[in-house]
């Protein structure tokens, strides 16, 4: 391995701190969110947001908490109870595949972590978001054919690469949200087996590939977007193809969607 490699072994492999969070807070912040999402790049399934809110109490993170994609599937089950207990208030957001092939992935994800921020106790002062893309800030030229307003006042967002890596919290935050959306694809997976789901979460495995081939997509696969071995006429068809769900039965932009969330 070269030592560049070595280097970047090291840092993924190097416990997040607080560090920042408590900067945040010591800046005037009392309630920070800091956030993550999950799902962004799968075929089927809702994208999902995680947001683990911390304050000048909170103590040390769950030993053990990283990146969810650092960690086992049994790893993450065993400390998502714990940051649950830990964090002063947390929540989850979800965009179903509807509201993604109607407002596009950007739109969604925002919807997604405004649902999340909606369901907190504890209305945050700021927002530490993982990455280099603000999608939870509404734009200014958003339209009336934009998703639902779920929140009046979004709280100001700071942006750091690689955040879920070297902060806690947004390594919390990411747990929850992978830990959710696994159990979604899961349960899902038991009336569409033949996508191998409950393995592959919605992501483009070869069975999944295969089923998409063999079966057409269902109506929790994304079908605005050009998915695998799927002819145009049937990705136009929402929720077309051999075997799937009628389009009836998908959730319709704008309906309403329940929360996981607990204080």
């Amino acid at each position: 391995m070269t030592a560049a490699g070595r280097a970047r072994t090291a840092w993924n492999r190097a416990a997040p701190t607080l560090r920042v969070e408590r900067q945040i807070i010591r800046d005037g912040v009392p309630a920070l969110a800091c956030a993550d999402e999950v799902g962004r790049g799968s075929l089927s399934g809702p994208v999902t947001v995680g947001v683990v809110v911390v304050t000048a109490e909170s103590r040390a993170v769950p030993q053990g908490v990283r990146d969810s994609k650092l960690l086992s599937a049994a790893e993450r089950e065993r400390l998502a109870p714990l940051i649950r207990r830990w964090a002063a208030c947390w929540s989850v957001g979800h965009a179903e595949p509807a509201e993604i092939d109607a407002y596009g992935i950007i739109a969604a994800l925002r919807l997604a972590a405004h649902r999340a921020i909606a369901g907190l106790d504890t209305a945050p002062g700021a927002l530490l978001l993982d990455g280099n893309h603000d999608y939870v800030t509404t734009p200014a030229q958003d339209t009336l054919l934009g998703p639902p307003t779920v929140l009046d006042v979004v709280p100001p967002v700071r942006t750091i690469v690689k955040a879920d890596l070297r902060c806690a919290a947004v390594a919390a935050a990411s747990i929850l949200a992978k830990t959710e959306r696994d159990a979604i694809m899961t349960r899902l997976h038991d009336d569409h087996p033949a996508y191998g789901w409950a393995e592959n979460k919605g992501y483009s495995a070869p069975e999944h590939l295969a089923a998409l081939r063999r079966l057409g997509p269902t109506r929790h696969h994304r079908t605005s977007w050009r998915l695998p071995g799927v002819e145009a006429d049937a990705a136009d068809a929402a929720g077309g193809g051999a075997g799937g769900p009628a389009s009836g039965d998908a959730l319709l932009p704008g309906e309403p969607l329940t929360l996981d969330v607990a204080g």
